[in-house]
């Protein structure tokens, strides 16, 4: 399976540490990608299984031309307390009262990762929330850990970025974090099957699911209440630290943890609000319904299988 090596690819590794591959009778190569993106093209090929992407424009329009992925797994959400993507506003701009509200950000730069990423709809959608378009502000593409500089140069005024970047940003007191829970229960990134695999090797696929699930529900009772301060969390954060490359154990007293459903839930809501963003943006090559990129059947199953889940008593 293909991964980025962030913070959210935790739950293979603790799937993996903690034997539920094994379980499973699963023999799984990590395979590090340096995007999302370009894991798409090998999955549709069946040169890979499982890939560890994101609910984008470009996801859409690589279904939309013949490439057969699925959708069938949350790997990255914002329920409430989880908004592990908030917006923020250089430091220097809110100590001098020049932004003192979402509407004060017209016209200002702001740093995103990419055209079509789902931080453009969720910035549209807190825009739109203080009567602005998405198109009132600037747009400068920049990758997350570059942001934290682009701050402190002033080249960005505000961005939706990811953590560990969010609290390394307002550590070194370039920016703020200016809004948050701004769009609970987006869905950011997600789990992502080959067409093949779900073809050819469906009881594979299906085994997976069962270990992936597991890990999941590990993760959920080591950052309960959107903080790492849960059941199990100091394995979890060695295992994060291990795999990330992250050094300083303090950043996870002020970081907050993605989401991830606990049974493998997929909010196609929110998919479905980023989708008309998308097309309204002109990010699509052709229609599409989040219907075409969806199988929630992988998750039901291994819940059906599991049971649902009962949170660890911490």
């Amino acid at each position: 399976m293909a991964i980025n090596n962030v913070v959210s690819d935790v739950v293979f590794h603790l799937a993996a540490e903690r034997g539920f591959f094994s379980e499973q009778r699963l023999n799984v190569t990590l395979i590090s990608f340096d995007s999302g993106p370009k894991m798409i093209a090998p999955l549709g090929a069946g040169q890979i299984d499982v890939g560890a992407g994101a609910s984008s424009a470009g996801l859409y329009n690589a279904v939309a031309r013949g490439i057969n992925v699925k959708v069938v797994a949350d790997k990255g959400s914002t329920p409430r307390a989880h908004d592990y993507m908030p917006l923020l506003v250089r430091k220097e701009l809110v100590d001098s009262g020049k932004v003192k509200s979402v509407a004060d950000l017209r016209g200002m730069k702001f740093g995103e990762v990419g055209p079509g990423a789902a931080t453009n709809a969720k910035l549209g959608h807190i825009l739109g929330q203080a009567g602005l378009g998405y198109k009132d502000v600037s747009h400068n593409f920049i990758n997350y850990p570059q942001q934290i500089a682009a701050f402190s140069t002033g080249a960005i005024d505000a961005a939706i970025t990811t953590e560990p970047s969010v609290t390394q940003a307002v550590n070194s007191g370039v920016a703020v974090k200016f809004v948050a829970d701004g769009y609970p229960s987006q869905q950011v990134a997600v789990l992502l099957y080959g067409g093949d695999f779900i073809a050819k090797r469906p009881d594979v696929a299906e085994r997976f699911m069962v270990a992936y699930v597991k890990a999941a529900r590990v993760y959920n009772d080591a950052t309960a209440g959107g903080r790492f301060e849960g059941k199990g969390v100091n394995e979890v954060i060695k295992t994060i630290m291990k795999s990330t490359g992250l050094k300083d154990p303090e950043l996870f007293k002020k970081m907050v943890p993605n989401g991830i459903d606990p049974d493998g839930k997929v909010d196609a809501e929110s998919m479905a609000k980023d989708l008309n963003f998308f097309s309204e943006n002109g990010y699509l090559e052709r229609p599409s319904k989040v219907q075409d990129v969806i199988d929630a059947s992988f998750a039901e199953k291994a819940v059906k299988k599991l049971g649902p889940y009962k949170a660890a008593q911490n």
